[in-house]
């Protein structure tokens, strides 16, 4: 079966099937809540003024939290005996959320003139209790119980901040106070997080849910394979190109899993990778496409608005540790493939390139000119929308991409439960930031991670990582990189580190818990589609992966690998970064190019050869190179180990895809 083939048997029957739970009435008040959400970004950002309709500053953050909240409670169920139908107390949620949000917006520039935040009618204060009870819902429904319980104790925190002790203590609300304050006030509900939605990401959700709707993940999964699909663990090299490219576009891991994952993973199988091997390939792949550019997911955006920088500069720097990733990915499956002898795909299964860039050029060009707008013209808030309409547009002279209405509709149920999924969570994401701001805590716990730090940068680095990564297993990406990037990021810039750096260190850090068990949540759907044990999937994720446990450190400690400084230095440093990946992976894996299988010892120098190599010194770059120097010059010297390139010895052969 070719690649088009299978994505066309896993494509869904008709639009109303795509989702067991929306159907009829519900499918289609999710598609007109879409598109009346999607009519006023666009409005609002291209200002246009639609029939003389243009809310001003807070009215149109309430009026998406209103919209997209209804469209989460008839969209994610409250339980999973609600997975089939909508109940009736679902549209009665969603007709109460537009209710409370379509008030507070209609009194939108009142509530600023007048001070609501501090003193209200009783019915607004009683309208946003009920709107932040809601949100709170929504976060349970779209994040889970954890990230409802962090929304809830730090959303409650200023009632009791004052008993508090040492550091902890801070500014007490009565409860009227705090939900005018979370719900009408600008720095929780209708903070930063939901700013940076409204305004920019939205626009990017409508890209990558019209890419994927004209057949764009078709597009990329040939190109990939007719780029890769022919070396040895072809399959695998397509899955990391092909989740590499759709995850950079889409931003989300677990639905870049179910995307490709059912072509990819039965295709590695076939050709010798075992099932937990197959779907650690693809969690690692789809986990690191939200790191890749351009687009990266909403927590991007909301870093450059955090950090005050244009979008572009967080493209540009998270550039090159992103490519340093997928090459860890690449170096692991072909050294896997080269150990165990594994195959490419038969030639009748590879489509051909040329053929195929004729057929996808209007993905190509949508992509160029989308990272084009956004790197050279810096037009964030509006490439997305120019880019889309170039896609569109050439679509309709290409039968086999045109939006007709089946693809249209899904495109609309695409973006309206993905943009839904947004505001459920970062909604109640403000409340975490709401409760730090007006209590203070955040910088006075900047302040004592520095105390007791005592001025050590790996000390605080080693707490930092600890704390994203613990973070990270209860909270979605954005959550926690949001939590940190108040409490933890401005310790790390207070102690000179470079301010990009120290954010990108939290957001890698905070992705690691989509592939590390316990929870490794990319590991456990890829073990699904795989049809593999979850817990060996999650620790082969995590010794894939494992080059993203290094990074952080790498780009903290020497940031011209985030392209900052000389060039001769980033040219330097990306060439030893580089070969010290490629040393790692050999380690692990325990074979290396041009000598064979690497017995214990000689495994043992790789790993410290690609270990020094990480250190940006002279010395240790002269350490690292003379040893794996001395490694090749021994196997020429003594015939060690006896092997030749490509296979495994007579004493350690096995069966095609079983592990050492």
């Amino acid at each position: 079966m070719s690649v088009s083939d299978a994505a066309e048997k896993a494509a869904p029957s008709g639009p109303e099937q795509r989702d067991g739970r929306l159907r009829g009435a519900g499918y289609w008040t999710v598609i007109v809540l879409g598109t009346l959400g999607l009519l006023m970004a666009i409005n609002q950002t291209f200002n246009l003024e639609i029939l003389g309709f243009k809310p001003l500053g807070n009215a149109y953050l309430y009026y998406l939290i209103g919209i997209f909240l209804a469209a989460a409670f008839l969209a994610f169920p409250a339980w999973k005996g609600a997975a089939e139908r909508v109940p009736w107390y679902d549209w009665l949620l969603a007709v109460t959320a537009m209710v409370c949000a379509g008030y507070l917006g209609y009194h939108g520039l009142t509530m600023i003139n007048y001070g609501w935040e501090f003193e209200a009618p009783p019915e607004a204060t009683v309208l946003s209790g009920i709107l932040l009870v809601l949100i709170l819902e929504g976060v349970r429904r779209c994040g889970g119980w954890p990230l409802l319980f962090v929304a809830l104790f730090f959303g409650t925190y200023p009632l009791y901040a004052d008993s508090m002790p040492g550091f902890l203590w801070g500014n007490q609300y009565t409860l009227p106070e705090i939900i005018r304050a979370h719900v009408i006030g600008v720095e929780s509900v209708i903070g930063i997080p939901m700013q940076v939605v409204a305004q920019l990401v939205i626009g990017f959700v409508v890209f990558g849910a019209a890419l994927t709707a004209t057949g764009g993940g078709e597009f990329f999964m040939n190109f990939a394979t007719a780029l890769m699909g022919k070396s040895r663990g072809g399959p695998a090299k397509v899955s990391v190109l092909s989740s590499g490219i759709m995850g950079s576009l889409s931003g989300s891991v677990i639905s870049n899993i179910l995307t490709t994952g059912p072509i990819t993973i039965p295709t590695m199988k076939k050709t010798g990778y075992p099932p937990h091997y197959a779907g650690a390939v693809e969690a690692c792949a789809s986990t690191g496409g939200t790191l890749m550019p351009p687009v990266m997911g909403a927590v991007a955006f909301i870093m450059a608005s955090f950090l005050g920088v244009p979008y572009a500069e967080i493209v540009i720097a998270a550039f090159l540790p992103a490519v340093l990733f997928y090459l860890a990915l690449l170096f692991q499956v072909d050294i896997y493939a080269a150990r165990r002898g594994l195959k490419g795909l038969p030639p009748e299964a590879i489509p051909n390139l040329k053929e195929t860039l004729k057929e996808g050029w209007p993905y190509l060009l949508a992509l160029g000119m989308l990272i084009y707008m956004l790197i050279v013209m810096r037009l964030e808030a509006y490439a997305p929308y120019y880019a889309t309409v170039i896609l569109l547009g050439i679509s309709l002279f290409k039968r086999k991409y045109r939006l007709n209405l089946k693809r249209a509709l899904a495109f609309l149920q695409d973006l309206t439960t993905s943009v839904a999924n947004l505001v459920a969570i970062l909604a109640g994401i403000g409340l975490v930031v709401g409760g730090l701001s007006y209590t203070g805590v955040a910088g006075a716990f900047s302040r004592e991670l520095l105390l007791y730090a005592d001025g050590s940068i790996p000390l605080m680095l080693i707490a930092g990582a600890v704390t994203s990564f613990v973070l990270g297993m209860g909270m979605t990406v954005s959550a926690c990189y949001i939590f940190l990037s108040i409490l933890l990021a401005p310790a790390l810039v207070n102690a000179g580190l470079n301010p990009l750096a120290s954010h990108l260190f939290i957001l890698y850090w905070g992705m690691l818990s989509y592939i590390t068990p316990p929870v490794s949540l990319a590991a456990i759907t890829a073990a699904g589609v795989a049809g593999a044990n979850a817990g060996r999937t999650g620790l082969y994720a995590m010794r894939l992966g494992g080059i993203l446990f290094i990074l952080p450190f790498l780009f903290v400690i020497n940031p011209s690998l985030i392209l900052q400084g000389e060039l001769t230095k980033i040219l330097t440093s990306t060439f030893t970064a580089i070969t010290a990946i490629w040393l790692l992976s050999s380690a692990m894996e325990g074979y290396l190019y041009r000598i064979g299988v690497l017995g214990w010892p000689a495994r043992i120098l790789v790993l410290v050869a690609g270990g020094v190599l990480i250190y940006p010194e002279l010395v240790t770059d002269l350490i690292g190179f003379g040893l794996i120097a001395a490694i090749y010059l021994s196997s020429r010297l003594l015939n060690f180990p006896a092997v030749t390139v490509g296979r495994v010895p007579v004493n350690t052969t096995q069966r095609t895809g079983e592990t050492s």
